[in-house]
């Protein structure tokens, strides 16, 4: 006879996993859909193409600024509720961003709302997707199910904004947003927090304002690399002393035993370390291709929104296929094969879209690249975010969440700062392969990055006990 409550309790994790999936959908959504609206924006708001590049930026800057800290929270009031709270300033950012009447308003909505509402909710995502699922192999299952989810929202971000934006118009894509928050909304009602918040944990007012300044700086730098290569240098020096100053702070308050934003011992855990790097490379990949390829499609090919949203089609299919398979790839290989596979993939899609794309003017140039690339990306983004989460405690979640969001993000601006350098170029042929170079050589040292991890064979084949990392090794 099954007992009733071992029924039960497999239902609760399934169940908040449809709502956290869709989450980092749409805030993956959200950040490459933009793209093919940038014209329809400003001719409808009467700015230009600049203004709307603008609003992109902020949203980035308020994210990096804002993702440690948001991490933070929800050890103070929990996880559950930082999730929710932040689906609706999220909401409401996208209500009001359909309703802009000028740029103003848009950037209130979209970069300012929007952004604080994604630092509040995607923490929340990996502390409950690992917290709900103690042993390495589910837990490998749910995170492929989000990340895929992430992925398919950034990669089919331009092909679904492109078909509302010429089907509608670019005020629905942020209703289609608005919409889905209520649908995770719903979906999060009876999620349940394994870990209740703590009211009296402290929280490092000071820390918080030297790690969104020193992020911040860093963005910008790395977001004006199309402008002015020494402005550049000064805001990234600027912003890398900032990080020093707030990581010194950290370890004096750590020292005097007062909790800082961000425990210094987290740096300690180098595998931890290794899998930061290979997700700042991944999303730097992702986005890189995403926003060059783009651009080249529709400067120099002069293809619409929809024909450029339909290529990348490849790269999603790709990248569902291996997110999709990682509970089964996790029981035979582990984090360190399919890490380096998946960099080898990317770095080998990467050279057919080059060579492929200067030797034929059809679209389908683009198609075996692009499906290695999302087959490559697919492979290894799950088995990268298990190897950060898994190395720490529950206690510890919402700190390595926050920090291991920021470290996305910045691989983010990072692919987004090598657009604007092609942007800038001119969008020539030989451009656009200098770029994709470009992404290649970083794929090279993710690839060495990943060779540093331990060569700890069907590491996913264990589950490893609540308290441990996923070697098994006491926390």
């Amino acid at each position: 006879m099954v007992d009733p409550a071992a029924r039960h309790r497999p239902a609760g994790p399934r169940r908040a996993l449809a709502a956290l999936a869709l989450a980092q959908f749409i805030c993956s959504f959200a950040g490459s859909n933009m793209n093919v609206m940038i014209n329809d924006i400003s001719e409808d708001l009467d700015t230009t193409v600049q203004g709307v590049q603008v609003v992109i930026t902020v949203f980035l800057v308020v994210m990096a600024a804002l993702m440690i800290p948001g991490g933070r929270l929800t050890d103070r009031y929990g996880r559950k509720r930082c999730f929710l709270t932040g689906l609706v300033i999220y909401a409401i950012g996208a209500l009001l961003s359909a309703a802009a009447p000028g740029l103003g308003v848009l950037i209130l909505g979209n970069s300012i709302l929007e952004g604080i509402g994604t630092a509040l909710l995607i923490p929340p995502v990996y502390i409950l997707t690992t917290l709900l699922n103690p042993d390495h192999t589910s837990r490998a299952r749910a995170f492929g199910i989000v990340m895929a989810l992430g992925g398919v929202g950034a990669a089919a971000g331009p092909l679904i904004g492109g078909l509302i934006t010429t089907g509608i118009g670019w005020r629905a894509a942020f209703v289609f947003q608005a919409l889905v928050i209520v649908v995770i909304i719903v979906l999060s009602r009876r999620l349940d927090d394994p870990l209740p918040p703590d009211p009296t944990r402290s929280f490092d007012v000071f820390g918080a304002v030297l790690s969104a300044a020193g992020l911040v700086l860093v963005v910008m730098g790395i977001l004006a690399a199309d402008n002015n290569i020494w402005l550049t240098i000064g805001l990234l020096v600027l912003g890398a002393g900032v990080l020093v100053w707030f990581f010194l702070s950290a370890r004096a308050r750590e020292a005097s035993g007062r909790e800082p934003l961000l425990s210094v011992s987290l740096f300690r855990d180098r595998v931890s370390n290794v899998g930061l790097i290979t997700q700042n490379i991944q999303w730097l990949i992702l986005m890189g291709t995403s926003f060059t390829v783009a651009a080249y499609l529709q400067t120099v090919r002069h293809y619409d929104a929809i024909q450029t949203g339909i290529v990348f089609t490849a790269a999603t299919l790709g990248l569902l296929f291996t997110s999709l398979s990682a509970e089964r790839l996790a029981r035979r290989k582990p984090p360190r094969t399919l890490i380096m596979t998946g960099f080898i993939a990317c770095d080998a899609g990467v050279a057919l879209l080059v060579a492929l794309a200067g030797a034929f003017s059809t679209a389908w140039a683009f198609v075996p690249g692009l499906l290695l690339i999302g087959l490559g990306l697919g492979l290894m983004l799950t088995p990268s975010v298990n190897v950060v989460q898994s190395q720490f405690l529950e206690k510890q979640q919402g700190e390595i969440s926050g920090l291991s969001r920021s470290v996305s993000n910045l691989g983010s601006s990072f692919g987004t700062a090598v657009a604007g350098t092609i942007l800038v170029s001119g969008l020539t042929t030989g451009a656009y392969a200098a770029a994709m170079i470009t992404l290649a050589v970083a794929g090279l040292g993710g690839l060495a990055a990943a060779a540093r991890l331990p060569r700890a064979e069907g590491a996913g084949s264990v589950p490893a006990p609540r308290g441990t990392d996923m070697y098994g090794n006491k926390g």
